[in-house]
Order: C-alpha cells, then structure tokens, then sequence
C-alpha cells in the first residue's frame, strides 16, 4: 500500500510484504538487498518501529526511510485486563475507526484474537460486532499492527493468532492473506502456519480461495446451527450461502489441504441446544474431518448492538443442557470441547467484541 503524492511516495510499511520491502530497498533506495532483512528484523523481530532506533542502517538509508516509509500503528484508547488474565485493547486508527483485539493467556501458551473489518456486515444475532454495523475493512498493515503492539505490550512473543475479532476476515481476504503473509513469512515475524487460524461465518467463495491459499493455515467455521431454517435465523449470511453451498466449500479446503476444520457452534438456550440438533450435525457433516468448540452463549452489553430485545432473549443453556448436548456429541463420536470462558468480565469473550469499550 502507498500513500503520497507525485513528489514523494511513502509506503505504509506494516503493509509490505517481504518481497516489497527487497523491491523498495533495491530499486527504488538502491541497497543491497541484505538491508530488507535487517528492516524486517528490526519491525517484526524486536518490535522496533521508528527508523531511528535502527541502528545497524546506515544515516542514509534511515534518512530514506524518514520521508519514504510509515509505520502506522494503530492508537491504543484503552486495556482492560480480566481476573482470569485475558487482556482487551481498544484500537483507535488514523481515521477515527476502532476495533478490539483480546490477547488469551492459556497458561503455557498465548494467543491473540486480532480483528480484520472495523464493525462486521453480517449482523449475526448473538454477535454484538455484527449487531453494531460496518464502517470498513482494515488494510493489512493495521491487522498487523494490532498483534505487533501486543507483543510488545506483553514483552515477548505471542504463540498463535486467530483472526476471531471483530469482523469477518474473507470479506476482507485480500488483506488478511497479506498479513498471513507477513506474519509467517522467515525473515518477517516467522509464525508456523500451524499457529494462525481464520475464522468465517461461512463465505464460500472466500473458503474456496482460502483452500487455494499457499500458506495452509487452519480453517475455522461458525456453524451454530445444522440447518438452513434455524441457522438462518441465527445467521443471515445463510440466505446467500445455504448449508449445502458451505459443506461443499469445506470438503474442497479438506481435500486440498488435509486439514481438520474447527467448527464454532454458540449453544444458546432453547433455541439450539437440542440433542437432536447435535444428530444433524453429525449428518449435516458427515464424512469432513471436524473438530467442534461448543460455546456457551456469552452475554453481550444490549447498549452496545442497538438490538437489546432480541440480545436479551438469548441465554446460556443450563448446565444439564450443555451436557446433554455434549453427550449426543460423544454418542456419535463427534470430538468436542466446552470452550471455557474467558474475560466475559471484560467483554472480551466470543460474540462480546463492539470496538467500544467503556
């Protein structure tokens, strides 16, 4: 990505992929090329934003990157820190746009929740991002930026990403592919495709393109229902995408990329709890490799969506519920787990994420 004007072009750096920054250094700075990798190093490596700070580049080169490179980071408005450790930032953008990233600590391993839309068009009934609207998709650079800052905030490196924040991430493929690439790639920050994770609502053109994707990174997809009725009502992302059009897209990502797919299924009180809903599940998905998160409804602030008679009417089954569920799961040889909760104190659990922290 470029901003400038016909004089000077300064690039937004954070939106670089690696095989920019050797063009830039080469051709346009005339370097050589080992200079793209000390840059990187520094960015990605040892959290080192400002050129100035780089002190193994020449004056010239730093004077360079002065006037022809931007590290845009993303403005921190808030942190909000759990009882059970999980922390929340509100992002504020150069436009005025702001997003929530949640960084999890699982113990012996951490993971961060990044956002790739500010707001979501999707408008999922139990989400309050999707009930709060869309205002635009972020540039590669400020996906980055997001896990950047919160490595350096928590002063070391994160384990795993998932892009499960606000938004839905393969609406906005063209960046959040960018900043896979920059996240995993050797010389950038050199993250085990293993370690990253997408989330979607079910874009099958996206899942398609993402089974295609060079860096095989894992599939997650919110299902939330087995059915077209109910899970449109749940989702309206349904009614362009039926559950038909979705499975076929997953067995194309399964059979391109042999991988397990996470399912997301919110478990909200007598409208999707059935023990019979887990039977066509297991129909519905019959012959996939799956893995499914079961996910107690969280609440979510009713201010927050614009939609609070409808969010208030959605609640967390009853512990015999979850379990008679989870049982119907196990008696069809279905690997699970109850996803605990963490930092609901904060709303900083699944579906709680507004971009406006209070």
């Amino acid at each position: 990505m470029e901003i400038g004007n016909e004089e000077t072009t300064v690039h937004d750096a954070l939106s670089l992929t690696y095989e920019e920054w050797r063009k830039l250094v080469v051709e346009d700075w005339k370097e050589p090329r080992f200079r793209a990798d000390q840059i990187c190093g520094w960015i990605y490596a040892k959290k080192v934003f400002d050129c100035h700070g780089m002190t193994n580049l020449s004056k010239t080169l730093r004077d360079k990157m002065i006037y022809e490179s931007l590290v845009k980071l993303p403005i921190q408005i808030k942190e909000l820190k759990s009882k059970d450790g999980t922390r929340k930032y509100l992002w504020r953008f150069e436009d005025g746009s702001r997003v929530e990233s949640v960084l999890l600590d699982h113990g012996n391993h951490t993971t961060a929740c990044i956002s790739s839309q500010a707001g979501c068009p999707l408008g999922c009934v139990f989400c309050a991002t999707g009930q709060g609207g869309f205002v635009r998709n972020l540039t590669a650079g400020e996906i980055v930026g997001q896990f950047l800052l919160m490595e350096q905030r928590l002063g070391k490196n994160i384990d795993n990403v998932v892009f499960m924040g606000m938004g839905e991430p393969l609406l906005n493929d063209v960046n959040v592919f960018k900043s896979i690439r920059a996240l995993n790639h050797p010389k950038m920050r050199n993250l085990g495709a293993r370690h990253i994770t997408v989330s979607t609502s079910g874009i099958v053109p996206g899942i398609r393109d993402f089974a295609d994707f060079e860096v095989p990174v894992r599939l997650s997809v919110s299902l939330h229902a087995p059915n077209d009725a109910l899970r449109g009502k749940l989702m309206p992302v349904n009614k362009r995408y039926s559950l038909v059009a979705l499975v076929e897209a997953m067995r194309y990502y399964q059979d391109r990329t042999g991988e397990r797919i996470t399912i997301e299924y919110v478990l909200i009180d007598g409208l999707n709890d059935d023990p019979q809903l887990a039977f066509e599940m297991a129909a519905l998905l019959n012959g996939l490799g799956v893995y499914v998160n079961v996910i107690p409804c969280n609440p979510v602030d009713a201010s927050a969506t614009g939609n609070g008679a409808m969010r208030n009417s959605l609640k967390r089954p009853a512990e015999a519920r979850i379990k008679a569920f989870c049982s119907a799961l196990a008696e069809l040889s279905i690997e699970f787990e109850v996803r605990r909760e963490k930092g609901a104190d904060i709303l900083a659990a699944c579906g709680q994420l507004a971009g406006a922290t209070k």
